[in-house]
């Protein structure tokens, strides 16, 4: 057995037994209901924007975006716009294509020997699909638990939960966003197990993210397809959260705290894991800069006057001795 992923699943274990125990045991609801999400939201809130006032900071001397298109060049030679964007808006469109929809990820090939040691590409189809069910899966999850913080629920959270659940057959109504990242998020953590490569490359923090978003669908889906909560006090103690007058109401079951805790667990840990790529892409000069080098002259910042010894200036100084020592020298005086 992998001991990367056996040592991330053993953490998120012991995370899901101590909020069991803390909460229905030794009845520190208070601690898992107020102190935990207060500190969890206040970490992910300064982390995010340490990182991102980091990334801005950092200087870029040069223009180095990713391209894979054909440049902006002569009249007669047509441009890929969009791969290779020269202006503001074709920048725009290609970050655009990438966030919502992972364009070089629905780009990518995988390269395999096949009969007769020929190499052959294959489009990586499902990677493509997995990640996109998975992060729009996400989005969903999140933006349908904001009902829980609002009062009264906005309009567009109640569009999104109706096609959420277009396919209901029955009551509870069946939310297809839980299903899709449960089942993205199995997939992406049995890729890594499976595929030799993938798995030589993967670390505990590549694991981790993954057995904590799983738990957290997992006991979310629990509470709502399997057992009964108590809607209207949850909703009571998140609305407390918010309005800064935190209480803990009766009949909140031990189960909810620790699908909660676990959330926190994420929400603190985010800015400090890979998963901060989700920032990180609208900051990387790879992606957020026009390809227009041969249009325009961009002088590195850090160029400042040098001091340089010349060759007229190295042979005055050496003469003498190249000469002694046979050295052709421009001069022989």
């Amino acid at each position: 057995m992998n001991v990367n992923y056996l040592f991330s699943l053993l953490v998120v274990v012991a995370l899901f037994l101590f909020a069991w125990v803390g909460a229905g045991v030794w009845e520190m609801k208070y601690l898992f209901g107020v102190f935990i999400p207060y500190a969890a939201f206040i970490t992910f809130a300064i982390g995010v924007i340490y990182r991102i006032v980091n990334w801005a900071q950092s200087p870029v001397p040069f223009r180095i975006p990713t391209t894979c298109g054909q440049a902006e060049s002569l009249p007669w030679i047509k441009q890929n716009k969009i791969d290779n964007p020269s202006t503001l808006w074709g920048v725009i469109v290609r970050m655009l294509l990438e966030v919502l929809f992972f364009r070089s990820l629905f780009r990518n090939i995988k390269l395999e020997f096949n009969a007769g040691k020929r190499i052959a590409y294959e489009w990586e189809k499902w990677l493509w699909l997995a990640a996109l069910a998975f992060h729009w899966s996400f989005l969903a999850v999140l933006v349908r638990h904001l009902r829980f913080f609002t009062e009264p629920v906005p309009f567009a959270i109640q569009m999104l939960e109706e096609m959420d659940s277009i396919l209901q057959v029955g009551l509870p109504v069946i939310f297809l966003s839980g299903f899709a990242l449960l089942a993205a998020a199995t997939y992406l953590f049995v890729r890594r197990v499976v595929i030799p490569q993938v798995r030589y490359i993967s670390l505990p923090a590549d694991y981790f993210p993954l057995f904590l978003i799983m738990a957290i669908a997992a006991t979310g889906m629990f509470m709502r397809y399997l057992t009964k909560v108590d809607i209207i006090r949850i909703k009571e103690l998140t609305m407390g959260l918010v309005s800064l007058h935190p209480a803990i109401p009766d009949g909140v079951g031990t189960l909810f705290f620790v699908h909660l805790f676990l959330v926190c667990v994420l929400f603190a840990y985010f800015p400090f894991s890979k998963l901060m790529h989700s920032g990180g892409v609208l900051m990387s000069p790879t992606r957020n800069l026009a390809n227009n080098n041969r249009a325009k002259r961009h002088v590195n910042p850090w160029n400042y006057p040098v001091k340089v010894h010349t060759y007229e200036e190295y042979e005055n100084e050496f003469r003498d001795r190249m000469i002694e020592a046979g050295l052709p020298v421009d001069k022989k005086e």
